[in-house]
């Protein structure tokens, strides 16, 4: 597994027990969905005025939102075993810990996972696709050992 990490923000210092958590999300989506790790994906770490900018060049939509998720074309990906990027705004971030009362690195691991599944091909515009997608982040998150029961009710 490679992941390939990009810290383009001041916001938050990226330790490396971060890292390794983010390492061991990584892989256990992986290994839950594939059940191989053997691949590799690009995560940033980006400021507000970055990822506003992706998600109105890329989605149309003016703001800043938490995480953005870029798969790349199935038929690449299988070839190179690379799956897509990630893109995180660790503020969001921030701001999202505090309104659900837990750590910055939680919800930091809790949007690799979710952006995880997106790169995997889930979604949750509609609501069994949510249904299904918000199960897979829970025994992800599980797995991890961060999920919380009063989460995704």
């Amino acid at each position: 597994m490679i992941i390939q990490i990009s810290n383009r923000q001041e916001d938050f210092q990226i330790d490396d027990e971060l890292t390794s958590d983010i390492e061991k999300s990584i892989r256990i989506c992986l290994l839950q969905e594939l059940n191989d790790d053997n691949y590799e994906i690009s995560l940033s770490f980006v400021s507000e005025s970055e990822i506003r900018k992706l998600n109105s060049d890329y989605r149309d939509k003016d703001s800043v939102t938490d995480v953005l998720s870029f798969p790349l074309d199935d038929d690449f990906a299988i070839q190179t075993n690379l799956l897509g990027d990630i893109i995180i705004c660790c503020k969001r971030a921030i701001e999202q810990a505090k309104e659900y009362n837990h750590s910055i690195k939680r919800e930091i691991v809790y949007l690799v996972v979710h952006s995880m599944f997106h790169l995997l091909g889930y979604d949750h515009i509609d609501e069994s696709d949510r249904i299904i997608m918000r199960n897979k982040e829970k025994s992800a998150l599980k797995e991890i050992g961060i999920y919380k029961d009063e989460e995704f009710k």
